[in-house]
């Protein structure tokens, strides 16, 4: 049996201070002693869970600082096991009057206990507010007693959470961040690298926000919601509380602190909606170097009023397959608008009252293959990179777009140079930056081949030739469905291929 946590606590910091080093601990954790360790958590402690199952707990006015998080890890991952409580009396990880802490590699097993959300953050900001909160590499299950189950929850204002490198498997609804009534803002938060499928509601919903209530701390400026490199994937389950989109963006305060925030939406994999958007927007958001595939009765993309009014709205630099309807524009968007760059496979790929459409590549479903590597809706078995009749027409104007985060680059990481294919992709499939997965990074391809001079084409004067052979034999849209590894910056994170569903038809479940 390890030591105490006081004793451990008295030994760090002796160990600390001969050092010089500023005050923290490494602590271990079992499901016998968690409880009792949580409350003495100071900054840059490190909780370290040993295997086994613990139940629920609470993270209640715990504060560490920037430099010195505090954080609660499974050194093996996944191999802590946090339950819902059978009641339920409360979450499984509740969250309240804390910041800066970390939730790493930990497996949140609901139960199917309707009412007990996997992470939640609540409380009100009675005493302190809940922000800089990073949930990474973490595995939701069983999250799916119903459509109003969610996986990560957040009730209570808060801002700077980083959600990144999470599998949410079969949950009521995914993510849902801010509150239904539009209180309790979602601000400035980066939501990356994580695969959500299969949920009976919403993969992910960012609320709609009223007037925000005046917090200390909260940053009152201009600021930004980030999502990117994430798979939102859904199946044909029934949506009984009513069918929603994979993702959707809600709007901003009409005046004061917070109505110039924006969402910025990139790098990431749409897949799969029988009955509703892939994609819904309202407020100010931009939309691109994504893949959105498989809605053949519905839309990609869904720019339009909702709870609150849509202001501004770019997309641009998409590829879009097998869908309905792409890019629809409900209403106008009064701030500005841009449509750009895409390659739409659709009967019906743009509509809408959009005033800036330029430079778009559009066909039917059934010529995709003239254009791309490998069409297709299964995920890890098509591959969206330019083939031949690829556009190679003039370089497109993204001057518009150039405040945007990693603008210039495409969905694999790769710059876009002088960009003149359309789509999510700049060039074939050695895109710079990107990692198969099995460690070794792409390094064969070519340019797209050659352009053929024949053919339909729209927005830039290239014809349709006959399929390229000449790509690596990376699987394009297996990018995100096999998460490979995606660089952009300093940011790297890869998901196990082992963990990745191929289909999304049928019995849903966790390969491990």
């Amino acid at each position: 049996m390890g030591p105490k946590p006081n004793a451990a606590r008295l030994l760090a910091v002796a160990t600390l201070l001969f050092s010089g080093r500023a005050l923290a601990a490494d602590l271990n954790a079992t499901p016998a002693t968690l409880d009792s360790i949580l409350p003495t958590l100071a900054p840059g402690d490190t909780v370290h869970l040993a295997p086994g199952h613990y139940a629920h707990f609470s993270i209640a006015s715990l504060n560490g600082t920037s430099s010195a998080w505090i954080t609660i890890t499974s050194d093996t991952p996944q191999a802590a096991i946090i339950d819902a409580d059978p009641g339920p009396c409360c979450n499984t990880i509740d969250i309240s009057q804390s910041s800066f802490v970390a939730i790493q590699n930990l497996m949140i097993d609901g139960h199917d206990v309707d009412g007990a959300f996997g992470v939640s953050a609540g409380g009100g900001v009675t005493a302190s507010p809940t922000h800089d909160i990073r949930i990474e590499g973490n595995v939701f299950v069983n999250h799916h007693g119903s459509q109003q189950h969610d996986a990560i929850s957040t009730k209570t204002p808060t801002w700077g959470w980083i959600i990144r490198g999470n599998r949410i498997t079969s949950a009521g609804t995914g993510l849902y961040l801010g509150n239904s009534d539009g209180s309790d803002p979602f601000v400035a938060g980066v939501i990356e690298n994580n695969i959500v499928e299969f949920p009976i509601g919403y993969c992910m919903e960012i609320k709609f926000q009223n007037a925000w209530p005046s917090i200390a701390g909260m940053p009152t400026g201009a600021t930004t919601t980030i999502i990117r490199g994430n798979t939102f994937v859904k199946n044909d389950d029934p949506s009984p509380d009513g069918d929603r989109p994979n993702l959707l963006v809600g709007g901003f305060p009409a005046s004061g602190p917070g109505s110039q925030n924006r969402y910025e939406i990139y790098g990431n994999t749409f897949a799969h909606n029988p009955r509703e958007s892939l994609f819904q927007a309202s407020g100010r958001v931009t939309v691109h170097d994504n893949v959105f595939v498989d809605a053949a009765t519905t839309r990609a993309m869904l720019f339009q009023d909702h709870d609150l009014p849509l202001e501004q709205a770019y997309a641009y630099n998409n590829t879009l397959y097998d869908v309905g309807s792409g890019i629809v524009f409900g209403n106008a968007a009064p701030q500005g608008d841009g449509v750009a760059g895409n390659l739409i496979f659709s009967p019906s790929p743009i509509s809408g009252p959009i005033q800036d459409q330029r430079d778009n590549l559009t066909d039917a479903v059934a010529n995709a293959a003239s254009y791309v590597v490998a069409p297709g809706d299964a995920l890890g078995s098509f591959d969206f990179h330019p083939g031949a009749g690829a556009c190679t027409g003039s370089a497109i104007d993204e001057s518009k777009f150039a405040n945007d985060t990693d603008y210039a680059v495409d969905f694999a990481g790769a710059s876009k140079g002088t960009f003149t294919f359309r789509g999510a992709f700049a060039g074939g499939s050695a895109d710079a930056g990107v990692d198969s997965g099995a460690g070794a990074d792409a390094s064969a391809g070519g340019d797209g081949g050659a352009v053929g001079t024949g053919g339909p084409s729209s927005g830039c004067g290239c014809g349709v030739a006959s399929r390229a052979n000449g790509f690596a034999g990376l699987i394009g849209l297996a990018l995100a469905a096999l998460a490979i590894v995606r660089k952009r910056g300093n940011r790297s994170t890869r998901l196990p291929v082992s963990q990745i569903r191929t289909s999304y038809n049928g019995q849903s479940r966790l390969e491990r």
